[in-house]
């Protein structure tokens, strides 16, 4: 009963927390924006998979992404050209060490939906649920990323696109790096529960689902605000390009309300229909 009511403690949390950080946007609200995500991560998921099964998919995560990350940088695959910038502070390698945790926290929020909307992996799982979770939850951290990223890089300049993109300053190419990167150490993970996870995840009420719904709901209504708060000016991207900043918080906003916003009531109708006893088996 502690962890539950923690959790949505974390969710209150994060949802002042985003309040605030619309108005005072710093790195270290930044971190405690990530600090919230990464505890409600380790406490729900502990709940499910166990210690073990978290650290699993943390381990996973992290790995999996710092390299292509790095590779990324580096090379230009698979995201396409850039650097970080020295905004985030301390890198491992090329990349900040903050990215690490931001895949980890919205990546594991986006597995839980996909499971939520098609099916947990487990040792009795197909191979077919072994692809198709992952799959799901990929296309649910992209739309988030859909979101984030020009704000984050033609605005924010946490990092820089070299040639520029047609989605106010960022390449097309990025979002299908994204899918890749968080498919990959989503089936990774989804080879592990299907190895060495437990025949059945851990039964869990109704509310359990719905905190890491409200979780991701939290994620994209603070597009949202940002749109009903900040102003708008002109922004040159590294290309020369000009943008309105108005109109990224504008599409932002319209991604997360229509596209977020619509995997947070699917989930949420099929969390309401199933009928208690099934929802070990979500």
């Amino acid at each position: 009963m502690q962890a539950r009511n923690l959790l949505w403690l974390l969710v209150l949390l994060l949802a002042i927390e985003s309040l605030i950080g619309e108005f005072y946007r710093t790195v270290p609200l930044t971190v405690l924006h990530l600090t919230i995500l990464l505890s409600f991560a380790f406490v729900h998921g502990a709940l499910r998979y166990g210690t073990r099964g978290i650290i699993a998919f943390a381990v996973i995560c992290l790995v999996v992404s710092n390299l292509l990350e790095n590779l990324g940088v580096a090379t230009g695959f698979p995201f396409g050209p850039y650097h970080y910038t020295d905004a985030l502070g301390p890198k491992l390698g090329y990349v900040p060490l903050m990215i690490g945790p931001a895949y980890l926290g919205v990546g594991y929020l986006s597995w839980v939906l996909a499971g939520v909307l098609i099916g947990d992996v487990s040792r009795r799982s197909d191979g077919w649920q072994v692809l198709a979770t992952p799959v799901i939850g990929a296309f649910i951290m992209v739309m988030w990323d859909f979101a984030m990223d020009p704000m984050a890089s033609t605005l924010a300049q946490w990092w820089i696109w070299h040639q520029g993109g047609g989605y106010f300053g960022v390449p097309l190419q990025n979002f299908l790096g994204w899918y890749l990167t968080v498919f990959a150490f989503m089936l990774i993970f989804a080879i592990y529960l299907r190895r060495y996870g437990p025949e059945e995840t851990a039964p869990q009420p109704k509310g359990y689902y719905l905190q890491a719904i409200a979780m991701y709901a939290v994620v994209a209504l603070d597009f949202v605000a940002s749109y009903l708060v900040k102003g708008s000016e002109q922004v040159t991207d590294a290309t020369g390009m000009t943008w309105r900043s108005g109109d990224v918080y504008e599409t932002s906003a319209l991604v997360a309300l229509l596209a977020m916003m619509f995997i947070v009531v699917l989930a949420t109708l099929k969390v309401a229909r199933e009928p208690d006893e099934t929802l070990s088996r979500i």
